[in-house]
């Protein structure tokens, strides 16, 4: 899959987000070309995971414009349903908690969106299941319950379901938390070698390690505001003293 440098993947312009009276993010401007891996750094309560959440609508802004994935809101108004549909084929989510059907076995996992959403036939969506869990080392795994599973296990079966819908963006979540180490390195091999099909990557974590290995640009927040974005140089030379202060803890 050929990379487009030029071509942006994820653009906001002045994005304010509230819950109530309460003020999660003010003013953000960003953007992200095609094919980059984006991290989302910052303390707990930057407005990290907010951010990520208006990135496939789960939260809507109250003002601002995002394009993503060749997908337009201006939040002047509401968006309407279809929109945020064809917005969540483009951009896939693997949140914290996996969010696996428990009732379902991981293959099935894997196959009842595209089934549902895309109309691929359960034919297709087998072999596009085979050929992600053999990618993601699952296919031990194809027929047990998530309840079977650990906690590296399932967040793998979560990326796998996300890629089933062959976004042009993933979102994660805190991928790596709760993991240990041995786990934690291998979702970051994953997320690495995502990078190099030219998908378009958006992470939150707050470990500044998992960010330095995976980021090809890097958006340190704090209180909901952008202090500082840019490419992974950034890491080794900080332009401002909060993220310096930041990275050095």
């Amino acid at each position: 899959m050929a990379i487009h440098f030029y071509r942006m993947s994820i653009q906001l312009n002045r994005i304010n987000c509230f819950y109530g009276a309460y003020q999660a993010l003010f003013d953000i401007n960003l953007t992200c070309p095609a094919g980059e891996t984006l991290v989302l750094l910052g303390p707990s309560g930057a407005g990290k995971s907010s951010l990520l959440r208006v990135l496939n609508l789960l939260e809507t802004p109250g003002s601002g414009e995002l394009d993503i994935a060749g997908n337009h809101f201006d939040f002047s108004r509401t968006p309407d349903q279809k929109a945020i549909r064809d917005l969540r084929r483009n951009v896939g989510m693997v949140f914290q908690q996996y969010n696996l059907w428990p009732h379902l076995t991981v293959r099935q996992n894997l196959i009842e969106a595209p089934c549902r959403v895309l109309g691929l036939s359960r034919e297709a969506a087998n072999a596009r299941a085979d050929k992600l869990l053999g990618r993601l080392r699952l296919t031990d795994f194809s027929d047990r319950f998530p309840l079977h599973l650990s906690g590296g296990q399932q967040q793998r079966v979560a990326i796998a379901r996300a890629l089933m819908m062959e976004p042009q963006v993933l979102l994660f979540d805190e991928p790596t938390a709760a993991l240990d180490p041995e786990i934690t390195a291998q979702v970051v091999g994953i997320i690495r070698e995502l990078s190099e099909t030219g998908i378009t990557q958006v992470i939150v974590t707050h470990e500044v390690e998992v960010a330095r290995k995976t980021a090809s640009r890097v958006v340190y927040m704090e209180n909901g505001h952008i202090v500082e974005q840019g490419d992974a140089s950034h890491f080794a030379t900080p332009h401002t003293e909060a993220f310096a202060s930041y990275l050095s803890h």
